[in-house]
């Protein structure tokens, strides 16, 4: 017995990361944004699939702009990928500007406070500046970028790479902000390209990019849809599914008529006699490995998580605690289930998306919530003919 199998046997949960996957969702994105440079967001530890491993593979898919949410994702990236162009998307807090020298970082300038820091510094990296069309979260405005333009002391000594902002409703190709935040954007592009004419435009993230060829300019930063999970309001999720997470059945039980099960007792048997009788199995997951509280039931169908196991879909049963989660499993044939299984929490019967939608929340939190406590697991995936992989995502 190999190491390997007996760790897997002694796991409460595992998850399986599929590169595989996550590869072809990067082919499908190039494809669809064919003649602009295909970026990757990896912030948040790869949204929570594991940093290292999920930049290796782009980057032997031919991904060579990557995605940061501050300098210390940046400077893990850094140690993993040495020639990749790594942007911090949060720029540049006071102080710091030394740290981005250091690690080989280009800031996402927001401000012109953070500008004129940049610039101070002696402006050791080039810098993407970052403009609001709409989102009001981050970046500067148009009239801060017509001052840009008019004015070439406020980026002397700067050499801006990128110029770029966000969209707020690109999940929703019919939203009317798609193309108000279209037409700001490319106003400001206008006025700023002929300052930088070695500057790359980038609007579209994951949705972004199914709005149309208008959207791509020079870069596209799909984020959510390389890992699998559904950009889109109302439609369907073309990207393959990269996360499955399972965890294992440590015990069954029989809950009497009227008893109940977790804490606050929220959930029970109803009825009497044997028709009332429920089967439960515990679950060696919980809260602590991001499968949320919100997930718990009171016994109402409508509410609730939803696990796969012995071939069906089984509820929640009562709440949701730190390292189990109770199923009733009544509805499965007697002997399906037993001590060991796994239960599918995550994966091709219950996606990512699926579970959001349960938890009242979205894909992108569960998946950017998922614990370090699963033992986790690399599918490889098929490998890539070198020439192909070769410049895959490059304008």
């Amino acid at each position: 017995m190999t190491s390997e199998s007996t760790a897997e046997k002694a796991a409460g949960a595992i998850l399986t990361v599929d590169l595989g996957a996550l590869a072809a969702n990067y082919a499908l994105l190039c494809e669809k944004a064919a003649g602009a440079e295909v970026s990757a967001v990896v912030k948040a530890d790869a949204y929570g699939l594991g940093l290292g491993p999920v930049a290796e593979r782009l980057w032997m898919e031919g991904c060579r702009t990557f995605f940061v949410a501050d300098v210390n994702e940046g400077k893990a990236l850094r140690a993993v990928l040495p020639e990749a162009v790594i942007y911090v998307l949060n720029g540049i807090f006071p102080g710091t500007a030394g740290l981005y020298a250091e690690a080989g970082l280009r800031p996402v300038i927001a401000s012109l406070a953070e500008l004129a820091e940049w610039r101070e510094a002696g402006a050791p990296l080039p810098a993407a500046l970052h403009f609001d069309t709409g989102m009001n979260r981050l970046g500067m405005s148009a009239a801060d970028a017509d001052a840009i333009a008019q004015d070439e002391t406020l980026t002397k000594g700067v050499e801006v790479s990128l110029v770029m902002s966000h969209l707020a409703c690109s999940d929703d190709e019919g939203h009317p902000r798609n193309a108000l935040q279209l037409a700001r954007f490319s106003g400001i592009w206008e006025r700023l390209r002929p300052r930088f004419p070695d500057a790359v435009a980038s609007l579209a993230n994951s949705g972004g990019i199914w709005l149309g060829a208008d959207y791509h300019f020079g870069l596209v930063r799909p984020g959510v849809s390389l890992y699998g999970g559904n950009p889109f309001t109302g439609k369907e999720n073309p990207f393959r599914p990269v996360v499955r997470a399972d965890a294992r059945v440590i015990a069954l039980r029989e809950v009497e008529p009227g008893e109940t099960v977790g804490y606050s007792a929220t959930w029970s048997a109803p009825g009497e006699g044997d028709s009332g009788r429920k089967r439960v199995a515990i679950l060696g997951a919980g809260y602590a490995d991001g499968y949320f509280r919100a997930l718990s039931s009171t016994g109402n169908p409508e509410s609730g998580g939803v696990v796969h196991i012995g071939g069906r879909a089984c509820p929640i049963a009562g709440r949701v605690s730190m390292d189990m989660v109770a199923v009733d499993v009544s509805q499965v044939p007697e002997g399906a289930v037993t001590r060991g299984d796994m239960a599918e929490l995550i994966g091709p019967n219950i996606t990512v998306d699926d579970v959001g939608l349960r938890a009242g929340t979205l894909g992108y939190e569960i998946l950017t919530a998922l614990g370090r406590r699963y033992m986790r697991r690399y599918i490889a995936g098929p490998e890539r003919d070198a020439v192909e992989k070769e410049g895959r995502g490059q304008a």
